[in-house]
């Protein structure tokens, strides 16, 4: 599976979570100490009625537990004694991190619990519902799986189009040529590909490379300074694949377009066309129309199919 082995597992620390100005919520720290460097690797939230009221088998470490209004009210109504056994009975759980929400006070006993096991005890203003969404959201994005893949990422006609090959085939010129043309460049050399559930998978540059450009003979270029922001984008969902390679005259390729190929990432089936590259065979505008046959594709149209199916 390409890719497979580069997958970098992803998590961060509460105190990530706390500073990410993106995420839109304003944290007070009720209790922090070391439990701000705990990790959350799951983008998963999880409530903790059931673990209050003595179900705590599902809670699992990692993830950030909720303590909303249904859950406050429920232990308000338990007497003193019933209360602390609830409190006490998260003392065995690996809690990573508590958030209270809609600014209610801490249950009495939560803090000092806080302090013993060295969790983090934050609270927001926002109800639950603001807060599972963003939370969640924020978390898909920065916990997803990533890995780097060699090749170059364009965009051409609304599709993100993955250009694979070995060093000195031409992906660089072609995309330079694409980007002549009015598509725009997303990266060069190295495709950071994170992978966001399903078939879906989106290409970014790392870093240090974005908006640059290594041609042989001239060396490195920014594309967005010789021809406008209009000429890269940052990043795009992974539509299909091209893998160029030297045309071998003993090769087999495919020459009526019915064998459908696909390029396994991280678990994510991509379309993949092999290219032979040869002398005379311009590269970039086999590309423009391989992107222009897999919008009709979409669309439900394929002539390969139509002609092998009329009588």
């Amino acid at each position: 599976m390409l890719g497979q082995e580069g997958v970098q597992p992803q998590s961060i620390s509460v105190q990530e979570l706390v500073d990410a100005v993106e995420l839109g919520l304003q944290f007070e720290i009720l209790h922090g100490g070391d439990g701000l460097a705990k990790r959350i690797n799951s983008p998963r939230i999880q409530k903790l009625g059931l673990a209050l009221a003595g179900c705590t088998q599902y809670i699992q470490a990692g993830r950030i537990q909720l303590l909303g209004g249904s859950e406050t009210n429920y232990i308000n109504t338990l007497d003193p004694k019933a209360r602390e056994k609830a409190i006490r009975g998260l003392l065995p759980l690996a809690i990573c991190c508590i958030v209270i929400t809609k600014g209610l006070e801490s249950p009495e006993g939560l803090r000092a619990l806080a302090h013993e096991c060295s969790f983090a005890l934050l609270r927001t203003s926002d109800p639950s519902s603001v807060a599972i969404r963003r939370i969640t959201d924020f978390l898909e994005a920065r916990l997803a799986p990533v890995t780097t893949l060699h090749g170059v990422f364009v965009e051409v006609f609304g599709l993100g189009v993955l250009m694979l090959g070995p060093s000195g085939i031409g992906k660089s010129e072609c995309a330079l040529e694409l980007v002549l043309r009015g598509h725009r460049l997303i990266t060069d050399d190295s495709v950071v590909i994170t992978y966001r559930g399903g078939e879906r998978l989106i290409g970014a540059a790392g870093p240090v490379l974005k908006y640059h450009m290594e041609v042989r003979g001239i060396g490195i270029i920014d594309i967005r300074e010789l021809f406008g922001v209009s000429a890269v984008s940052e990043q795009h969902t992974v539509d299909f694949a091209i893998r160029l390679e030297k045309w071998k005259p003993e090769g087999e390729y495919d020459r009526l377009g019915l064998d459908l190929r696909t390029l396994e990432v991280m678990g994510a089936r991509v379309p993949v066309l092999d290219i032979p590259v040869a002398p005379g065979r311009n590269i970039s505008t086999l590309v423009e129309v391989a992107a222009r046959t897999h919008l009709l594709r979409r669309h439900g149209q394929q002539i390969s199919r139509e002609l092998a199916t009329e009588p």
